[in-house]
């Protein structure tokens, strides 16, 4: 199993910041930024907190505390982004960092101890904590995208009333082994 983990968070991972671009692609600038009230977040805001947090936690991974003491947690929950580029640029700077630090680990280091706020965690107890923390982040983007968006979104998985049609497809095919977001990845058609 520890051997694909690593492969498969990965991927899992990238599926997710998949679903935050498709997202953003089918909004206006106007709609980024939409809050339904002040004590609600815009996607701005969600996506400067996904960075905050991904800086902090990745930066370094092995070697340091996952909260960092350039981070400012409480100013993520800012409505402070300018543009789309900026929110793009935020973004991207975050996975980086995260795809980065995936990328250098080798299967021993999932029982090595990294700390969070001085917790220990193994490396592979840490991965599964944001694993869970940026899916939760993400679905609510794709929320507030789905709300903006009105009659004109376009779905991110098996559209309403197609559940059928979806499943008579795939039991048509040869069973197969493959990680579930290969065919969302490598899906080049839109």
């Amino acid at each position: 199993m520890n051997e694909n983990y690593i492969e498969s968070t990965r991927k899992q991972f990238e599926y997710y910041k998949m679903l935050g671009e498709k997202t953003f692609a089918q909004l206006s600038d106007e709609s980024l930024f939409w809050q339904h009230n002040s004590d609600s977040n815009s996607i701005a805001i969600v996506v400067k907190h996904l960075w905050g947090n991904m800086l902090s936690r990745w930066t370094n991974f092995l070697t340091t505390d996952g909260e960092k003491e350039f981070r400012n947690r409480d100013a993520e929950f800012e409505n402070d982004i300018a543009s789309r580029q900026q929110l793009l640029d935020m973004w991207n700077e975050g996975w980086a960092c995260l795809f980065n630090a995936l990328d250098q680990l080798k299967t021993e280091d999932l029982e090595k101890i990294v700390y969070i706020r001085n917790q220990g965690h193994t490396v592979l107890e840490a991965i599964n904590r944001q694993l869970a923390h940026y899916p939760y982040h993400i679905g609510q983007i794709v929320f507030i995208g789905k709300m903006q968006s009105n009659n004109n979104w376009k779905s991110l998985s098996i559209p309403k009333g197609n559940s059928q049609v979806f499943n008579e497809d795939k039991f048509s095919k040869p069973k197969q082994t493959s990680h579930f977001t290969d065919e969302f990845l490598n899906d080049k058609t839109e």
